[in-house]
């Protein structure tokens, strides 16, 4: 069993053996999300070999990403990259022996099908609760678990979903709060080991599963304050009144294509995210041509980023943009069409 030596620490433990790192080998796990959490989480499932990894984000590298997103360092930053290929280029040169595929895309109601057929599990590392609802519904009709994980501050959460099996996350949460009740890592900042620690609550969850250990994956709703050393685990169970539609009726509307927005602000980041529906394809030395006498611009094979102040655009090839310097959706709007074209 040459091929799993660099193994030799993991298949030795009782609870994966030869046998469990074959099934590691043979899964497919996506990545939603790389930022603090999910950059962690891919390493870590990198690491252990699990033989498929996609890696979907629909953001580029930021320097603020490098305090606590440990996939990424000042090169990608300066090369403008986007967070899946800078991931997939650092988990390749760790693990060359797995298959690790970089997706560029959003995950909405009109592309969640295409990205995640078929994978075996999904890791949470969204930073809104729109996308996880979404992503729920998917799984629950999919019958595909998932683990769900956030952070914020100091403290953080993490659950396991298995469709079928216990409550899922609209069980938990009902609907998703609203935009004015969310706090974000930009009004209150976040402590990096806080991350690490919920990934690596998801990733051993994710390897239980991954290897065959169905029975002693943990049911409970993990929540951790790292600073105070606080961790508590709460016991969850479906209740008459209590269970989502997804649960007792195969009800899924975060599925529907028309809750698709083709314009959505983006969790503290003062920048709306503009998606564009139907085949589209940029040719960035052209619009970088046209552009030229109105902003500052740059593009690689990825993308095109634009700075007109207060404004910046960074444009991707299928015409999906983000435009940071407004929360407005129409003004988004407006800029996109005026710089990048209806």
């Amino acid at each position: 069993m040459n091929e799993y030596s660099r193994y030799s620490r993991q298949w030795v433990l009782k609870q994966i053996g030869r046998d469990g790192q074959k099934r590691l080998h043979e899964s497919r796990v996506a990545v939603i999300g790389l930022g603090a959490l999910g950059s962690v989480s891919a390493n870590l499932l990198a690491r252990a070999g699990v033989g498929h990894l996609i890696l979907i984000d629909r953001d580029y590298v930021e320097v603020e990403n490098l305090q606590r997103q440990v996939l990424y360092d000042e090169t990608d930053l300066s090369e403008n990259l986007p967070k899946a290929v800078a991931a997939q280029n650092k988990l390749a040169k760790i693990n060359s022996e797995i298959r690790v595929e970089a997706i560029t895309a959003d995950v909405n109601a009109s592309t969640i099908s295409e990205l995640l057929e078929p994978v075996h599990l999904i890791i949470d590392g969204t930073d809104n609760f729109e996308t996880r609802f979404l992503l729920n519904d998917y799984c629950l009709r999919e019958k595909v678990p998932w683990i769900y994980g956030g952070v914020i501050r100091t403290e953080g959460m993490s659950y396991v979903v298995l469709p079928g099996a216990g409550p899922c996350l609209r069980c938990l949460f009902g609907d998703p709060p609203a935009k004015q009740d969310i706090q974000t890592c930009d009004q209150v900042g976040i402590l990096a080991p806080v991350a690490h620690v919920v990934a690596s609550f998801q990733a051993t969850e994710a390897i239980k599963l991954l290897a065959g250990h169905f029975d002693e994956v943990d049911r409970r709703l993990w929540k951790v304050d790292i600073w105070n050393r606080e961790f508590k685990a709460i016991t969850l169970d479906h209740f008459r009144d209590s269970a989502c539609s997804g649960c007792q009726s195969a009800d899924y509307p975060y599925l529907v294509k028309k809750r698709g927005t083709s314009a959505v602000s983006l969790c503290g980041r003062n920048a709306v995210q503009i998606t564009v529906h139907g085949p589209k394809r940029l040719d960035f030395k052209l619009l970088a041509a046209r552009l030229g006498r109105k902003a500052d611009v740059k593009f690689n094979h990825y993308m095109l980023k634009c700075r007109m102040l207060p404004y910046e655009i960074t444009v991707f090839t299928n015409g999906r943009a983000i435009v940071k310097g407004t929360e407005d959706a129409a003004q988004a709007r407006s800029l996109y069409a005026k710089y990048i074209g209806a």
